[in-house]
C-alpha cells in the first residue's frame, strides 16, 4: 500500500514543513475521519486535483509517527471520549520519527465541536515517560479549563501506536488532509498485548466549518465519516472498555475484537452523572 500511494502521490508539487505550517496550522479546525482499505483509497487520491501539494521531509512523502497516550487507571479520558461527554481531553506525546522531534500534546474539544489541540516542544527520550514537574503543569494548565485538571496527576502512559502518514495541504490553503497506514499499537497496561492493522487506511481532513475537496471526493466515492479514534478504538479492541462511540467501527474493522460492551442508554447517562 505505502510503496503505491507514494509513487501515486509523486505526482503532486511538494511542500516543507515550515512552509506547511505557515499556509496552514490548522492547530484549530474541524477534523472528519473515514476509515477505508487500500484499494479503496488508492482510487479515490487518484482523484486529487493537480495543485494539491504533499508534504516533504528529508526526500520522503510519507514520515513515520510514534505515539503514547495518557489516561488515568480509571479511564476518565477514554470513558469522557466514549460517553461523549461536551468537556473531554486527550493528552500524548508524539515524536516524528523522520525528523527526531518529538511534543506533549493536549487536545479539548472547543466551541462548535472545534478541536482545539496545544503543543510543546520535548525532548525525544521524555517522550512516552510519565508527567512530571514542568511537563505536568504544563498539561494541568491546558486541562483544567475542561473542568479535569484534578484528573492530570493521576494520568500515566496506557498505550504505544506507530503508524505512516502522508500529509496534503489542499488548494489555496483551504485545509489539510492526512493518510494513516501500517497502524499498530501496543497496550502499556498489559504484558504487552498488540494489534495492527496493516489493511486499514485513515483519512482524516482538517478544514474549517466547509467541507474540504478531499471530503468531497470521499462523498462522491460512497464514503462517509465514521467514528473512529487511534486511542478509543485500539484500547476498545484490547480491553474490557465500553465501545459506545466507536462500537460500529470496532465491529467493522476489528471484528475479532468485539467483546467491548456497549451500555445501555440508561448505563451510560448513569456513568455521564
Amino acid at each position: 500500500m505505502n510503496a503505491t500511494l507514494n509513487s501515486l502521490l509523486a505526482d503532486l508539487d511538494v511542500i516543507g514543513l515550515d512552509d506547511l505550517n505557515k499556509r496552514a496550522a490548522m492547530l484549530t479546525r474541524v477534523d472528519r475521519k473515514y476509515a477505508l482499505d487500500a484499494a479503496t483509497a488508492l482510487a479515490i487520491l487518484s482523484r486529487l486535483p493537480e495543485d494539491a501539494l504533499v508534504l516533504q521531509i528529508a526526500g520522503q512523502v510519507s514520515q513515520g509517527y510514534a505515539s503514547t497516550y495518557y489516561d488515568t487507571p480509571d479511564m476518565d479520558s477514554y470513558l469522557l471520549t466514549a460517553l461523549k461527554r461536551r468537556r473531554r481531553f486527550k493528552v500524548r506525546a508524539r515524536t516524528y520519527l523522520s525528523t527526531g522531534t518529538s511534543f506533549l500534546e493536549v487536545k479539548t474539544r472547543g466551541p462548535r465541536g472545534l478541536t482545539v489541540k496545544k503543543r510543546m516542544p520535548i525532548q525525544q527520550h521524555e517522550a512516552g515517560v510519565p508527567l512530571a514537574g514542568e511537563r505536568r503543569s504544563w498539561v494541568t494548565s491546558k486541562v483544567e479549563k475542561t473542568g479535569y485538571g484534578h484528573l492530570v496527576p493521576a494520568l500515566e502512559p496506557v498505550l504505544a501506536g506507530t503508524y505512516e502518514r502522508n500529509t496534503l495541504l489542499l488548494p489555496g490553503g483551504a485545509g489539510r488532509a492526512t493518510v494513516d497506514t501500517k497502524l499498530t499499537w501496543r497496550s502499556l497496561r498489559t504484558d504487552g498485548t498488540e494489534v495492527a492493522r496493516p489493511d486499514l487506511v485513515i483519512i482524516e481532513t482538517k478544514s474549517g466549518a466547509t467541507p474540504s475537496i478531499v471530503d468531497h471526493l470521499l462523498w462522491e466515492g460512497g464514503v462517509r465519516p465514521v467514528k473512529i479514534s487511534k486511542y478509543g478504538t485500539a484500547m476498545a479492541a484490547m480491553h474490557d472498555l465500553p465501545a459506545n462511540k466507536w462500537y460500529r467501527t470496532l465491529r467493522r474493522y476489528f471484528p475479532e475484537y468485539v467483546e467491548a460492551p456497549e451500555l445501555t442508554r440508561e448505563e451510560s447517562l448513569a456513568m455521564a452523572a
